[in-house]
């Protein structure tokens, strides 16, 4: 089996104790030529958001049973052409809900509150005295949350905000979430009207067509300019030329992104050097025990697709 990156060890050495272990262990991930070579004649993928798992890869690797995505989203892997040549397709959800919930809650205060920015001003030297009108951010008890995709992720984030700051909880999904109806009290409003009354906005949809740039700029325009913005699903969901502008022009408070369009983000991109902007690498995820609970669910993803077995949590599914 090919293993485009080193995952934990919980993860690497369930792998090796039942076959053999092609490993890519370079600090970027495989370019998709060498991702094509590595993985014809491999019987097990283990892939991350940053390999393209598509048709023509698919068409090249015949001895391919599983696809084991390390990540709880893939939409990176073409689900159904490796259903439509009997592939089973792994991913690892629920296991890094509550560290994704704690880091988008981060982002949400540390951006409401200027955080990154008052530490830079300190660094430089200006701390002189008590401030009283210095970085003034935004109240976040008893405001309004606005959560964009209310699944694990969301719902553990808005769990955070009503129970812990008294929030106010609205959301925007194509299904009703009744467990957040009845433990928030939240109420499922249109897009449009969540953007609109909403103190904080969070994205956790996932990246579809119907959901690419989703925060465009007509979106932008449609939130109060005392908002903060938060995005810790995908970078697509954002139109970033058009949060630059809400930014600089006043029309939005702040904003935090642990994903970007694309990533890594570019570092002249004029987002990273915002006063009001954080951008963090892609770390929501990145705790041991998350990351950990992963590797270990990946590797049992693998193991089992070779074995012709379920997956313990499989997408999409085999049609021959």
């Amino acid at each position: 089996m090919f293993v485009t990156r080193a995952i934990t060890d919980v993860g690497l050495e369930r792998l090796r104790a039942v076959c053999d272990v092609d490993l890519w262990d370079e600090a970027t991930p495989p370019p998709y030529e060498t991702l094509v070579v590595r993985t014809s004649g491999c019987v097990g993928l283990l892939a991350l958001l940053t390999d393209r798992v598509d048709a023509a890869l698919l068409d090249a690797c015949t001895d391919l049973r599983v696809v084991s995505n390390f990540a709880v989203g893939y939409d990176n892997v073409d689900v159904e052409a490796c259903s439509a040549r009997g592939i089973a397709v792994g991913h690892t959800p629920g296991v890094l809900t509550e560290a994704t919930a704690d880091l988008a809650f981060c982002l949400l205060i540390a951006a409401a509150r200027h955080v990154p920015a008052a530490q830079q001003s300190v660094l430089r030297g200006e701390w002189r005295t008590w401030e009283p009108r210095g970085f003034l951010g935004r109240h976040l008890q008893f405001g309004t949350i606005g959560i964009v995709g209310m699944g694990r992720i969301g719902m553990a984030l808005a769990r955070r905000c009503h129970k812990g700051w008294g929030m106010h909880v609205l959301y925007a999904d194509p299904r009703t979430n009744e467990d957040a109806e009845r433990e928030l009290h939240a109420q499922r409003v249109p897009l449009r009207q969540l953007l609109a009354q909403s103190d904080f906005i969070s994205l956790h949809a996932p990246l579809v067509p119907e959901t690419e740039y989703m925060i465009d700029a007509a979106a932008l325009r449609a939130m109060k300019p005392t908002a903060v913005l938060v995005n810790t699903a995908r970078g697509a969901l954002v139109d970033q030329d058009a949060l630059f502008d809400a930014l600089t022009q006043g029309r939005l408070h702040a904003a935090g992104l642990d994903v970007t369009d694309p990533e890594p983000v570019a570092t002249e991109d004029p987002l990273l050097h915002l006063p009001n902007c954080i951008v963090t690498p892609h770390i929501a995820s990145a705790t041991v025990r998350a990351r950990d609970a992963m590797a270990e669910i990946a590797a049992e993803n693998l193991i089992l697709g070779i074995e012709g077995r379920a997956l313990r949590h499989a997408v999409g599914r085999r049609v021959n």
